[in-house]
């Protein structure tokens, strides 16, 4: 059954392109907001209660709605749910009152030890039930609908039950949560697992895709690496037209992480993806 939650804050939402607020280039955004429709922060690098970062992510939200993605919370592992990391991200949500809040489809810790990856669940019945109270107990703990992202996996499970897209789309139907589309990470599960990009989206229901990430991958003789330190390809940009005219105008991203280039180099990439979006308007 969906549930009903909060949408995110109503005089501030996410439009267009962004790209990461990334320390390299807190001095640009200090100065004056670049021309993005957002930001996004990774939000365990803001749970403190001071400290320049926080007063950097404070300023810039004046000007710019901001997108918290969580890459620490690790939904799906079988340990306990890391009940001080979430009060932790609760606060900051209370505090920034961001556009979007989105965390991934994946496990990272043990009872012994957080393990510092997003690392690949099975698709199965049993981690489906188990995500959806996790993620349903995420939704209530911040009182909004939250998106859980895709993600680049280098196994699959013999005993899947689901393809990771119809996986997502009933985790949503259950608990009302919205999808994080990653589409750089369907072109590397497509090229690692020999999946269908194209038919992953369309195995998602229009509604429920609330952003869209665009990456850098490198390709190695073992594996396709999305390591989201190089401009984006061409056949994720071609992907990104396709997933465009599935879902319409849904904010996307520029996700850079390793290698961080210079912001102009990041505006630009953000110019691309606002030209082919402006086209499918």
């Amino acid at each position: 059954m969906t549930t009903m939650l909060t949408p995110a804050h109503p005089s501030r939402p996410a439009q267009g392109v962004g790209i990461g607020l990334r320390h390299a280039h807190y001095d640009a955004f200090m100065q004056a907001p670049p021309p993005v429709g957002w930001v996004e922060v990774h939000s365990e690098n803001y749970f403190g209660d001071g400290g320049y970062d926080l007063h950097v992510l404070e300023t810039v939200r004046r000007d710019l709605p901001v997108s918290l993605h969580g890459v620490g919370l690790g939904l799906g592992s079988a340990a306990p749910l890391d009940a001080s990391h979430l009060a932790r991200l609760a606060r900051l949500v209370a505090r920034i009152e961001p556009a979007l809040v989105s965390e991934h489809l994946c496990w990272g810790a043990t009872p012994h030890a957080a393990l510092h990856d997003l690392l690949p669940m099975p698709l199965t019945q049993a981690s489906l039930d188990h995500l959806s109270a996790r993620v349903t107990h995420m939704q209530d703990t911040l009182r909004r609908r939250v998106l859980i992202e895709n993600v680049s996996t280098y196994v699959r499970f013999r005993d899947d039950d689901y393809s990771e897209a119809a996986f997502l789309a009933e985790l949503a139907r259950r608990t009302g949560c919205g999808v994080l589309l990653d589409v750089n990470n369907l072109y590397v599960n497509q090229r690692n697992h020999g999946e269908d990009a194209l038919a992953a989206m369309h195995a998602l229901p229009c509604d429920i895709v609330g952003e869209l990430h665009l990456a850098g991958h490198r390709v190695s003789e073992a594996a396709v690496i999305d390591d989201h330190g190089s401009r984006v390809a061409p056949e994720v940009w071609s992907l990104y037209e396709a997933a465009l005219q599935r879902f319409g105008a849904v904010p996307t991203l520029i996700e850079w992480d390793t290698h961080v280039p210079p912001l102009a180099v990041l505006l630009d990439e953000a110019r691309q993806a606002q030209e082919r979006m402006s086209a499918h308007a």
